[in-house]
């Protein structure tokens, strides 16, 4: 069984967005051991699409396609798709519905053209969007030889595709294989290196034909280790699982920091709880977004926590200083130290982390300095800036954050 992934989009064929879907949906699709052969990117034209679909129907027994599943007149997947298939458009008074419920739910009126969203090929079957108006399509499109492709077109809006890969097409294609089962995955996050190194570090783990699989895919530094198991149920799978994850952890120590859906800033989060710290922040390199990762992390922890808990708030806030704020041009141990030390007095906590501007490196790139001091003690490190404005930015605040982690390690550790 093959693959083909199908991107729909002017957006995407003019350059003005870059296609992440395809990237996400390959990884996907050979996690459940189907490899992708092609992937296609066709502009928002009915000609274009039904090209593309045609080509990829007939060399491919799945079709996974993202895009032109809303509402305006540019938005052709399922008239593709019903010319692809031979079958008429017909309304679905259960997905208009759905539609309708959603409008309701704002107290808004529905546009007429958002009907055009319950319209499916006939025969096809409803992919359903729990978190936007545009249903999916499944669709098996028979080929001259009596075979049939399947094709699934989600969303091209990321967190609704990925929700509906999840929630129903995830399930549906492992099904297809002939020794279906079950799959059971579980993600480990790691930080601090990258995935060259990750993957270097890892003995033959991660290759076609293991089982259970391993994949590894990188998002703004924070590597994820998806492993992938079939078996008769999910207790075969977890047995499966735990040697390789223990694996993993031996070869990769404190490089992880979590599983699933963990960030960085709530392994930090955590940390500051267990060893009964509590920090400040003042931040100018990285323009706010230490506060904000951490200030989440925080308020997630703190609904997670039972009626007998404390509820007591260990991180206690931040003050974000503007690039040419003039304590910042201070880049020594002194003066990083000293802007910790006003981040763990201002907010009265344990443990004070400062973020310097940006200044110029020895090998002519930017670099930030981070600082963590608890009052006797500084941890200073220097960040090397790159990968563009914004991915630099977040990089730089997960490394800092990272700093908190990594330092409280070893005390938690003690007896």
């Amino acid at each position: 069984m093959h693959a083909e992934v199908i991107a729909i989009g002017d957006e995407l064929t003019t350059g003005q967005r870059l296609d992440t879907n395809s990237q996400w949906l390959s990884t996907e699709l050979g996690l459940l051991g189907i490899p992708v052969l092609f992937h296609t990117t066709a502009c928002d034209t009915l000609e274009a699409g039904i090209e593309a679909f045609q080509a990829a129907v007939s060399r491919c027994d799945v079709v996974v396609a993202t895009g032109g599943l809303g509402p305006t007149a540019d938005d052709l997947t399922r008239d593709v798709l019903a010319a692809v298939a031979g079958e008429p458009l017909e309304l679905s008074a259960a997905a208009l519905a759905a539609v309708e419920a959603r409008f309701a739910r704002r107290a808004a009126a529905m546009p007429e053209s958002n009907r055009r969203q319950a319209m499916f090929p006939r025969g096809s079957r409803i992919i359903p969007n729990p978190d936007g108006t545009a249903p999916g399509i499944d669709l098996d499109v028979r080929r001259p030889d009596g075979s049939t492709s399947r094709i699934i077109a989600l969303p091209g809006v990321p967190s609704e595709m990925r929700m509906m890969w999840r929630g129903t097409v995830e399930s549906a294609l492992a099904a297809m294989q002939p020794d279906a089962g079950v799959f059971v995955h579980r993600r480990i996050k790691c930080f601090g290196a990258g995935e060259s190194a990750v993957e270097e570090m890892l003995p033959d783990l991660i290759r076609r034909g293991r089982d259970p699989l391993v994949g590894i895919t990188a998002h703004e530094a924070t590597i994820t280790l998806r492993i992938v198991a079939r078996g008769r149920d999910r207790a075969e799978c977890l047995t499966k699982i735990a040697p390789t994850e223990q694996t993993i952890r031996d070869c990769l120590g404190a490089h992880v920091y979590g599983v699933d859906d963990d960030e960085v800033e709530d392994a930090a989060v955590r940390a500051l709880a267990a060893a009964g710290q509590t920090l400040g922040t003042v931040e100018i390199g990285t323009e706010g977004r230490v506060s904000a990762c951490l200030a989440h992390a925080e308020a997630q922890r703190q609904m997670q926590l039972q009626p007998h808990e404390p509820a007591a708030t260990v991180y206690r806030g931040s003050t974000v200083l503007p690039a040419f704020a003039g304590i910042a041009h201070d880049h020594s141990i002194t003066g990083m130290q000293a802007l910790a030390e006003r981040a763990r007095t201002e907010f009265k906590a344990t443990l004070g982390l400062a973020i310097g501007a940006a200044r110029p490196g020895p090998d002519g790139r930017s670099v930030v300095d981070i600082a963590l001091s608890d009052g006797q003690q500084i941890e200073r490190i220097e960040h090397m800036l790159g990968g563009g404005p914004s991915l630099a930015l977040s990089r730089a605040a997960k490394t800092a954050i990272d700093l908190v982690r990594r330092t409280l390690a070893p005390r938690m550790a003690a007896p």
